[in-house]
């Protein structure tokens, strides 16, 4: 069967199309007049035609179609992270810092910021950055703060009070400047993290070469102070035996002294009479014995 084309009535196709398009028009209408604010965000929503702002909090945010735009920013915390490995920063592919000590020579340093805004500061945030969604505002501004603060800091420092002496320093005072930096644009900043610092190959070899001389040098003055309180041991050691000499002789000579005033020739004559067995030596050289008889012989009367 062949339809005329002339027998088609447009006002009836009309009649059917119009109620679809009504009711397509309803639904989109219907989706357009919300949006759903994740946890942990602030909904600003920015009438077009007046330019107001309003905050809105978590959940469903109604708006009129074509007349307002939501946006949302974190009040959570939101880490943006810039390290040398590919797979754990906020970019893919080595983007750790590039920073430069007071003397010219570079390091790259691995970093992490941790930041959010408020619900009061969340509209400032939507008109400073025009609406612009969060993770432009992380690729463009944040990094670029980043960048600038850890460099400016780092510049004022030398190479080894950035990678030991002075590191926490460092890292408090890029986190008191960028604080300064991203408060003016309606965030707050809650951390700085500083990670790796990772030398150039020649400067690596140059460090491990200072630090080895270092230990080197350590190790010498440690052997010195052990020799010299061996020494000091040795002398010490000495100068007891020496003394407990002096006083044994000093002793003895008193002991000495002490038994020549006690003693008289009544005083040995008894001494040796004591050890006498009575017996006279058969043979005599000429001398007398020892013993003076008379002396017995007159203490016996």
């Amino acid at each position: 069967m062949n339809l005329d084309p002339n027998s088609i009535d447009p006002a009836k196709v009309l009649s059917k199309l119009i109620p679809g398009l009504i009711a397509l028009a309803l639904v989109i209408a219907f989706f357009s007049s919300y949006s759903v604010i994740s946890p942990g965000n602030t909904g600003v929503i920015f009438n077009v035609w007046t330019g107001s702002l309003r905050t809105v909090p978590q959940g469903m945010a109604w708006r009129m179609p074509w007349v307002t735009q939501v946006q949302s920013y974190p009040t959570a915390l939101r880490t943006y992270t810039m390290v040398r490995k590919s797979t754990e920063g906020s970019m893919s592919g080595d983007d750790s810092i590039d920073l430069p000590s007071k003397e010219g020579q570079h390091i790259t340093q691995d970093i992490s910021v941790t930041y959010n805004t408020s619900e009061d500061q969340a509209a400032q945030v939507f008109k400073a950055f025009r609406g612009a969604e969060i993770e432009d505002i992380e690729n463009t501004f944040i990094r670029r703060t980043i960048i600038t603060v850890a460099q400016n800091t780092a510049g004022q420092m030398s190479l080894s009070e950035i990678i030991s002496a002075k590191r926490n320093d460092l890292q408090d005072n890029i986190q008191k400047n960028l604080s300064v930096e991203i408060e003016k644009m309606g965030f707050h900043l809650d951390k700085v993290n500083l990670g790796a610092s990772h030398l150039p190959a020649s400067l690596e070899t140059q460090m491990q070469q200072k630090m080895a001389a270092q230990q080197q040098a350590q190790q010498a003055e440690y052997e010195l102070q052990k020799q010299q309180m061996l020494a000091k041991a040795e002398v010490a050691k000495s100068e007891g035996e020496a003394q407990a000499i002096l006083v044994r002789a000093k002793a003895q000579a008193e002991a000495n002294r002490l038994l020549q005033s006690t003693l008289s020739a009544n005083l040995v004559q008894s001494k040796a009479i004591d050890k006498w067995n009575g017996v006279l030596p058969q043979v005599s050289g000429g001398n007398t014995p020892f013993i003076d008889l008379r002396g017995v012989k007159a203490s016996k009367e």
